[in-house]
């Protein structure tokens, strides 16, 4: 692990698109952010301390970091979109209840055993661990999740403290968008656009990702055809492992 990696998790929720592919929720980071300011991204954000307590009641061990992470990954979701992924307990009406005590920072541990419920972490399938080591201002080790969209309609909403905008979109239209420069998106975002949009359907790509191993991925720079590049490995299910260094958005 990169010394001063910060652990976090991030979440790609898909639902039933048009001609069979699935839409993506992002969301547009503040143009404020210390990272990745400006740029789509999926939902997510750090591991709390708290979301390791959340999962020693499902069972995790105390240094269960990935237990964590799926904890953090359904926290922030919520907190962020106001989307209850994972948590199918939550009565409709008291979402918006929840999100506000979540981001007035109160544990979720303690909100998950007054109500008597659980969350249901099994709904969530790890895809990827990125520990990208770019030099930024801020380096994280972020677990990477897909699921289901729940089926209820939700209202979405940002949190405008670290997002301006909020939208669902296939892999291969905010591809394109990213193309055409009409929204900006980072190294690890493309690469996991172009893995989802190999697979079309949420079905499909979450049984990819059971069949696929999870490896924490660090980017390297090699020369390949001329040309300095960003590369990843071969083995972990991206259909494209590198791109030209002087095209690549890191942070």
């Amino acid at each position: 692990m990169i010394e001063g990696a910060i652990p976090a998790a991030t979440l790609v929720i898909m639902r039933p698109g048009v001609d069979g592919v699935d839409e993506l929720l992002l969301v547009k980071r503040s143009a404020t952010m210390a990272f990745a300011a400006g740029a789509v991204v999926f939902p997510g954000g750090r591991i709390d301390p708290d979301d390791f307590a959340v999962a020693a009641l499902h069972g995790a061990g105390p240094d269960d970091v990935g237990a964590a992470a799926q904890v953090a990954a359904i926290r922030e979701t919520l907190e962020e979109t106001g989307l209850p992924v994972g948590w199918s307990a939550l009565a409709r009406d008291d979402v918006a209840e929840v999100r506000r005590a979540l981001l007035a920072e109160q544990p979720l541990s303690a909100m998950l055993t007054a109500a008597g419920q659980r969350l249901d972490l099994d709904a969530l399938t790890p895809f990827a661990r990125w520990c990208p080591n770019f030099k930024e201002s801020r380096t994280f080790d972020t677990w990477f999740f897909v699921a289901a969209a729940p089926p209820a309609e939700t209202a979405l909403s940002v949190s405008m403290a670290e997002h301006s905008d909020i939208f669902w979109a296939s892999a291969a239209a905010t591809l394109a968008a990213a193309d055409r420069g009409d929204l900006a998106i980072i190294f690890p975002t493309r690469r996991n656009l172009e893995r989802i949009d190999a697979h079309g359907d949420y079905p499909r790509f979450a049984a990819h990702a059971r069949a696929t191993p999870v490896r924490r991925i660090t980017p390297w720079v090699e020369e390949r055809e001329g040309a300095t590049h960003l590369c990843i490995p071969a083995d972990l299910g991206y259909p494209i492992t590198s791109e030209p260094f002087s095209l690549v958005r890191r942070g």
